[in-house]
């Protein structure tokens, strides 16, 4: 049984950025800490119907740092004193471009976010960019801050998005951008999808490249292998493939959860909920509905008849699509948001479905190779 839930809160909707392959339909709404008291207290309220112990809120945008850190410091304060009176633990996650960051965060990224920041960077960089500036003017303050911030002690993880440019420079190139250049020594590299309102950067996108996706990932997989895997550099999702192969805990992406309808929602701005900050933001028929015209997040989940479409999707994908599948019990037909930009319904199998099972065998070769070295290694006498 689940014992805990994952929100995507999206503080605001405004961004400072231009990325030209953004899903997010951008507003100017900003979340007040009084409509946040009434959205946490009814998010708790069902955990404790729900038996719920924990939540995990990731808070995103728009782009989140455009909210004061003393609006987040009151936030904290807030959310702790609902969730004590309770009896339910909460932890924040923090993603943000970083471009608005300065040391005025230090304190509360240390108090409430672990020390610890989510951002993005694409290599090369092509779609992502401030209003009327090339991506290199992006690059380069992503670059400036990140540096600052790694220097005041803050953890940084980066999400990447392939793009075409990305597969002819080829793998190795990519690892040592991050790892070599830029001194990160944690990223997931997420597969791209034309989200959203359609664009030419969309277009552009290497969805249907997947024998090409294929071989990118399984390269970058080797080159993880062969030069970070034992000096403490993280690859999502190959890592957390490998510990799942070599039959050790590991926390996969939320692409590959059994339903992600069972313990994920988003809420934006404005109070809308949805299954993630993709569909929140994008396609508002796919709202289950708003946290601030209800009284009780567990009936709007119970009544809403989209939420329903997500609950139906994994029997429909194992009766119509994946019951043959040797991954299906890790895959579980993939990420909805994922399908439904390209295929325009949820009950098919994920697009990247090929890749997914070329990446899942990669690494569990190389967690059996692991495994035999391991074993014929002669364990030192105590």
């Amino acid at each position: 049984m689940k014992s805990h839930i994952s929100l995507i809160l999206l503080s605001t909707l405004q961004c400072n950025a231009d990325c030209e392959y953004c899903f997010e339909d951008k507003t100017s709404d900003r979340l007040t800490l009084d409509r946040l008291g009434e959205m946490i207290r009814k998010v708790l309220d069902y955990m404790v119907e729900k038996s719920l112990g924990s939540l995990e809120i990731y808070w995103q945008g728009g782009e989140a740092m455009l909210l004061p850190p003393s609006w987040y410091e009151q936030a904290n304060d807030l959310i702790r004193r609902e969730a004590e009176a309770r009896g339910k633990t909460v932890v924040h996650s923090l993603q943000s471009n970083m471009l608005a960051y300065s040391s005025r965060w230090n304190k509360v990224i240390a108090d409430m976010f672990g020390n610890s920041v989510g951002t993005s960077l694409d290599y090369p960089n092509l779609h992502r960019k401030l209003l009327g500036h090339e991506p290199d003017t992006y690059n380069q303050i992503w670059a400036r801050r990140v540096s600052e911030a790694r220097a005041a002690g803050i953890e940084i993880q980066v999400i990447a998005v392939p793009n075409r440019a990305t597969l002819e420079l080829g793998a190795e190139r990519f690892y040592s951008h991050f790892v070599d250049e830029l001194g990160i020594t944690d990223f997931q590299v997420n597969t791209p999808f034309p989200g959203g309102t359609g664009s030419t950067a969309k277009k552009a996108l290497p969805v249907d490249e997947v024998a090409a996706l294929g071989r990118f990932y399984t390269e970058l997989a080797d080159v993880w292998l062969a030069r970070g895997r034992d000096c403490g550099v993280r690859v999502g999702p190959l890592d957390a493939l490998l510990q799942h192969f070599g039959h050790q805990p590991a926390t996969l992406p939320c692409i590959w959860s059994d339903n992600c309808a069972n313990s994920l929602i988003s809420i934006d701005a404005r109070g809308y909920v949805a299954q993630c900050d993709c569909w929140v933001t994008s396609y508002p028929d796919y709202h289950y509905g708003n946290i601030f015209e209800c009284d009780s997040l567990a009936k709007l989940l119970q009544t809403s008849p989209v939420r329903k479409q997500f609950n139906e999707r994994p029997i429909q994908l194992i009766q119509r699509e994946c019951l043959s599948c040797d991954y299906l019990s890790l895959c579980h037909g993939g990420c909805p948001v994922r399908t439904y930009t390209v295929h325009g319904s949820l009950f098919e199998k994920d697009p990247y479905c090929a890749l997914y099972q070329q990446m899942f065998g990669h690494m569990e070769q190389a967690a059996r190779k692991l495994a035999r070295q391991a074993s014929a290694t002669p364990s030192l006498a105590a």
